[in-house]
Parts: C-alpha cells; sequence; structure tokens
C-alpha cells in the first residue's frame, strides 16, 4: 500500500499589511539591549506571521535617547568615526561628547547596526524615529507603549 502524501502549505502574507506604531521608552535602558528590541520591532520579528523578505515592521518612535543608560567605562571608549570624502577628512567623537551634541544618533546608530544591510534592511530603517526628549510629533498616529 501506498502511503498518502502530506502537503503543508507556506503561509505568506500578500498585499497591504496594516503597519502598526511602537512607542520606545529609551530612559534607564541599556544601549544594546534597547537596540536589539528596536530592530526586531522594525524587522517584524514580534508578529506571529512573520516572514523574512516581506515589509512586515512597525513604526517605531524611541523617546528620552538622552537617557539612555550606557557603561561608564563604555561613555570614553567608544569611538564614532565618520569621514568626509576627501584627504585627512576623518572626524571621531566619543560617546559620551555624541549624548551631549546628538543623543539621537547614538541610538540611530546602534539600531542601524542591528538590521540587515540590503534593500529591505534600508527601508525598514526609514521606519524608526528617535527624539532626545520626551516629546515627539507622532501623537496622531496613537503610538502604543512598548516595555
Amino acid at each position: 500500500m501506498m502511503e498518502s502524501l502530506i502537503v503543508n502549505k507556506t503561509y505568506v502574507p500578500k498585499g497591504q499589511v496594516e503597519r502598526e506604531w511602537l512607542l520606545v521608552d529609551a530612559e534607564g535602558q541599556n544601549l544594546g539591549r534597547l537596540a536589539t528590541k528596536i530592530a526586531q520591532l522594525l524587522l517584524g520579528k514580534h508578529r506571529p506571521d512573520y516572514t523574512p523578505g516581506v515589509l512586515l515592521g512597525a513604526n517605531v518612535v524611541v523617546v528620552n535617547a538622552e537617557k539612555v543608560d550606557v557603561h561608564p567605562t563604555r561613555l570614553e571608549g567608544k569611538i564614532y568615526y565618520r569621514h568626509s570624502g576627501y584627504p585627512g577628512g576623518i572626524k571621531q567623537i566619543n560617546l559620551q561628547r555624541q549624548l551631549e551634541l546628538f543623543p539621537e544618533r547614538v541610538i540611530e546608530r546602534a539600531g542601524w547596526g542591528m538590521i540587515p544591510k540590503n534593500k529591505l534592511g534600508r527601508r525598514v530603517y526609514q521606519n524608526l524615529h528617535v527624539y532626545a526628549g520626551p516629546k515627539h510629533p507622532h501623537h496622531a498616529q496613537q503610538p502604543d507603549l512598548v516595555e
């Protein structure tokens, strides 16, 4: 006798997926753990219908970026580099100074480091909105607070 063949079909979400808005408060949170949480929300890994290669992630609003928690030795030791493209055009700034001047960039850079560097990753990264203080302009979207 021949055994019957069982075929399990894979579910792939198609069409327009409803995007959710999530609010993350960075106050007192560890920078690395916050970045991984943000990356998971941006990629949509928190959803039960997560599919790699499909844009399912949420729009993430991060507030209180200036109050993120970083280990004291990391404040002096972590250096951010950027280059103008000209000879001798390399600039550097440590984490402590970056948090004083541009606290949003610290979380944006950490979030960028946690998502894939491809077309989908660049598209997903556009859904990250970081603000230094508690105020943000996305009240109309009624973002849900994520713990």
